[in-house]
């Protein structure tokens, strides 16, 4: 018997996606596609408000790393923090085929389904590990401040990396991209939705440093060998806009 083909709208959240996994389970519903509340829109299908449920998604949660095995159940996971088109479609179908074959289907990366959610979970991850070097933070009025603009969803993974590395610090990285920010303080952490954030004008002392740094960057290289396109392969020129060696040179005025 064919299962329904349904169009879900949810939350947008996680565990709103894994409720979404559960209903369609138990009323035998295909999925046509995944829209959060707030961009919902026609459909040629049948549409079902989902509203999450947290019981029935720890039911699901529960189950991954025993269908999907520990890999799949972490690429699941992170998949969810990915920037993929029709990502909840994409691991949607992963899933299924996991509960099908069994934990050993992470290694078939001939499989369409699990190669393009392998190679959006490697983009995830490459992308993490960029930030934890390309991030600049300023001093403001005793708290670390600083921005990102990334294609996915990278904070979750830059959490670890932050708050091991400045444990007795109070800091904030706000994601422009997706509008929430990592808040720490020591021994406290959060990820919140902020719509915006507007940074107050910089004290003379971090305006030195960052004119120091700025001039450290510049005297420690080598003009026989610039090499742009080098560099843009090492430091993609989409991160230069957040960091401080690439600010206007009108910034370094204001420190004069």
């Amino acid at each position: 018997m064919n299962w329904t083909q349904v169009s879900y709208l949810y939350d947008g959240s996680l565990a709103g996606f894994l409720t979404c996994v559960f209903e369609a389970y138990t009323h035998r519903e295909e999925p046509a596609d995944f829209t959060p509340f707030d961009q919902a829109c026609a459909s040629f299908y049948a549409q079902r408000s989902v509203e999450t449920d947290r019981a029935k998604a720890q039911r699901v949660y529960r189950s991954l790393e025993a269908k999907l095995g520990k890999t799949g159940k972490d690429w699941l996971l992170r998949g969810f923090l990915t920037c993929l088109p029709d990502r909840e479609l994409w691991l949607w179908c992963f899933l299924r085929l996991g509960y099908k074959r069994g934990p050993g289907f992470t290694r078939d990366l001939t499989h369409p389904v699990v190669n393009q959610v392998h190679k959006a979970v490697q983009a995830l991850s490459s992308e993490a590990h960029l930030f934890t070097g390309f991030v600049r933070f300023s001093q403001l009025e005793g708290v670390l401040v600083g921005t990102i603009t990334p294609k996915n969803r990278v904070l979750p993974l830059l959490r670890i990396h932050f708050c091991s590395r400045l444990p007795q610090e109070q800091f904030l990285l706000y994601d422009k991209t997706h509008q929430e920010a990592l808040v720490y303080t020591p021994g406290r952490w959060a990820i919140l939705p902020m719509e915006d954030l507007e940074i107050g004008p910089a004290d003379q002392e971090e305006l030195a440093y960052r004119k120091m740094w700025r001039s450290f960057y510049h005297t420690i290289s080598i003009e026989g060998r610039y090499n742009p396109k080098c560099r843009m392969t090492h430091m993609p020129k989409r991160y230069w806009g957040d960091m401080t060696e690439f600010a206007p040179p009108e910034q370094e005025a204001l420190a004069e």
